[in-house]
């Protein structure tokens, strides 16, 4: 009897072991769940409310304008279009979503981010890409490679990861994302554009800078 005690203890908690240890979006328990911003004929579900399934269509799980090149006339020369929950209310609590990113000739850039709670998948539709992604600490490992229209590149859940045009046309990418939502991090932004900006001491230390250029920085975000 005791033996049966331990191993269902063990058991339990392995199984919550492996919940905790989930790297995408938990399993929805009915076929879909629209999201709604509004709270009327509607449950909460997994950050949304959700409209009644009687009442959803087709179109709460429609999105069109891919089809469509994003503006790359700005500082970094790329644009991204999402298509998560917040575009197709039917995505929420299916744990995908998905988005197009456009690329500037001679240096478009996707700049180093990371999706808290994403997976990515990456695939060319046109154009050169040099993409990558750096591991955590300590090894700080980068993996890198060049791809052309029609190859595929993973960057796992969290990672700093980054794209570059290094054509010399528009580039176009499409990415699969493993969260309805994934979220993103632009590192550039986050460390010196944060709000209220991070004390400039703090950031020349980390980053071995002088304080004056750590202020410069923060001016430019």
């Amino acid at each position: 009897m005791e033996e049966v005690k331990s191993f269902l203890v063990t058991f339990a908690l392995l199984a919550f072991a492996s919940t905790l240890a989930s790297a995408s979006d938990p399993s929805s328990l009915q076929d879909f769940c629209v999201a709604l911003n509004s709270t009327k004929h509607s449950v909460f579900v997994n950050g949304k409310f959700c409209k009644d399934p009687k009442l959803a269509t087709a179109d709460d799980f429609f999105f069109s304008g891919l089809e469509k090149a994003g503006n790359t006339s700005n500082a970094v020369g790329s644009r991204v279009t999402p298509v998560n929950v917040d575009q197709i209310p039917g995505l929420n609590t299916l744990g995908i979503s998905l988005a197009r990113i456009d690329y500037a000739p001679y240096g478009g850039l996707n700049p180093p981010h990371t999706h808290p709670r994403a997976s990515e998948i990456l695939v060319v539709a046109k154009g050169t890409l040099y993409v990558g992604f750096v591991t955590s600490n300590p090894e700080n490992r980068f993996f890198a490679k060049t791809l052309k229209t029609g190859d595929v590149f993973v960057f796992p859940v969290g990672l700093i990861h980054f794209q570059a045009n290094i054509g010399k046309t528009n580039a176009i990418a499409f990415a699969g994302l493993s969260s309805q939502n994934p979220g993103v991090i632009t590192i550039a932004n986050a460390v010196f554009g944060s709000n209220p900006p991070i004390i400039p001491d703090v950031l020349a230390k980390a980053f071995k800078l002088d304080k004056k250029v750590v202020e410069f920085l923060q001016t430019q975000f």
